[in-house]
């Protein structure tokens, strides 16, 4: 309760001086890349707004009022400068024909790929419309919004960025595609470019500040394929959004370094990173293009299983240690779903009061907590083990192709292998993946020897390597 006294205390004292900027107008200036004297801060309180008020995440990917209702607590309780009304990566697959498979604690992950068989025409698909699946829902949500707070708070629309939207459509076959189909490629992320435009088109008529293009994907694929392949659709859409006089955001997940030129060069106003991404070493080069850059507070070791003082700490030692200009200060993704609420507090509290959270956690030092964990005897193994290391498949994109890639294993050799995911949300398997050594997620092992970090194997690679093996 302290810290919330003190965060709601201080930012009233803000707002009431008028030589410090706050809220809307200081996000909007660090997306302008303009000079500010503070830094915004961004809950990505995606499902968890709805734990902040007791629905499941169903509750509030389905039923505006519950939705609604969790959003202005978000806003009550974590002062954003700016926050978005949906982070569901799966409205625009789900109305494209995939079938979906729902959670109590976590957004839908895709079940189905309609493309996945046939290599249907993009020509001939359909744009979503502004009455199809859950776009009306959300649309009423953020007009509601944008009266209630849009004054003050910069509101996001998220849409799936094209590569992801391709990958639910066609499946684990898109990485295959990219290989041996490169013209078919290029069509499908043209049409999920219309896809994001039209969406975009629809959020920023119902009042949103900011367009997200959120693409979890993008950190999977090589530097060379990306700018070959699916860098014009991203020009494409984020040329169109600051041709709407509007801003734009380019969300990516997992280890996205070796990506971060060719991102910057598709021409959007932010990129957000997530705690793979050395924060600092990715502002070097965000600034050679004058692009803002978001992040990174992990997820679950800080944010999901810390404490107030690991927050605090995190957010203090990175702000020590980085140039302050073309920043905003936000959660690596999608918050989880059930994040003490006093831990994203005492972040808030880190990023608008640094001087005194620094005097606060003087001297702190995070206890190790790490549970014991036996690695396996690689060496005995009478058939090839396939560990598969992620933040969650269920919740990540990036992950739930790396693990689908995986699966491919057990459908070519059946019982002859052994697929296991380690999720980066549960406490053993974060002793486990520390105890491995695993630096970027997802990454794939094979007999405990790394095979893919953050690059999704195709079929025939992944094949190959498994026989090695047998």
């Amino acid at each position: 309760m302290l810290y919330r006294y003190f965060l709601h205390i201080s930012v009233i004292q803000l707002k009431r001086r008028g030589d410090l900027e706050v809220g809307k107008e200081l996000l909007l200036k660090v997306l302008r890349h303009e000079q500010t004297n503070e830094i915004p801060w961004v809950p990505f309180a995606g499902v968890h707004a709805g734990y902040l008020k007791g629905y499941t995440a169903k509750d509030v990917l389905v039923d505006p009022d519950k939705l609604y209702d969790s959003l202005l607590e978000v806003h009550k309780l974590y002062t954003p400068d700016g926050m978005p009304i949906v982070f569901d990566l799966q409205i625009e697959a789900e109305i494209l024909g995939c079938e979906l498979m729902w959670a109590e604690d976590n957004p839908p992950s895709v079940r189905t790929h309609p493309f996945e068989d046939e290599m249907v025409d993009p020509k001939t698909l359909p744009l979503p419309q502004e009455t199809d699946g859950r776009i009306p829902m959300v649309l009423d949500v953020m007009r509601r919004m944008k009266t209630a707070v849009g004054d003050d708070t910069a509101l996001y629309g998220l849409t799936c960025g094209p590569l992801t939207l391709a990958s639910h459509l066609r499946g684990s076959e898109f990485f295959m595609d990219m290989i041996e189909e490169p013209e078919y490629v290029e069509a499908l992320m043209d049409y999920c470019a219309d896809v994001n435009i039209k969406m975009a088109d629809y959020y920023l008529d119902a009042g949103m500040d900011v367009i997200a293009i959120v693409d979890p994907l993008v950190s999977q694929v090589s530097p060379s394929s990306f700018e070959e392949l699916l860098a014009p659709a991203f020009i494409k859409i984020f040329d169109h959004i600051r041709k709407r006089n509007a801003v734009s955001s380019f969300f990516v997940c997992g280890n996205a370094t070796m990506q971060m030129q060719v991102m910057c060069e598709t021409h959007p106003d932010n990129i957000s990173v997530d705690e793979n991404v050395d924060l600092i070493e990715a502002k070097k080069v965000t600034d050679q293009y004058n692009i803002a850059i978001g992040g990174n507070i992990p997820l679950t070791t800080t944010m999901l299983f810390g404490n107030q003082n690991d927050n605090m700490k995190y957010v203090v030692d990175l702000l020590d240690r980085i140039t302050k200009d073309n920043l905003i200060i936000s959660p690596g993704c999608d918050m989880p779903y059930n994040i003490p609420p006093e831990n994203t507090i005492a972040a808030i509290q880190a990023v608008k009061h640094t001087d005194m959270a620094r005097d606060m956690i003087s001297g702190y030092e995070a206890a190790d907590d790490t549970l014991d964990v036996v690695l396996p005897d690689y060496t005995a193994l009478k058939k090839p083990m396939i560990e598969v290391f992620t933040l969650d498949a269920a919740t990540c994109a990036a992950c739930t192709y790396m693990l689908a890639a995986a699966m491919l294993a057990k459908d070519e050799f059946g019982d002859d292998v052994d697929v296991v995911e380690y999720k980066y949300t549960v406490r053993e398997d974060i002793a486990r993946t520390k105890k491995m050594g695993v630096q970027k997620l997802p990454s794939i092992y094979i007999n405990g020897e790394l095979k893919w970090s953050s690059i999704i194997p195709s079929r025939k690679e992944l094949i190959d390597e498994v026989k090695k093996y047998m």
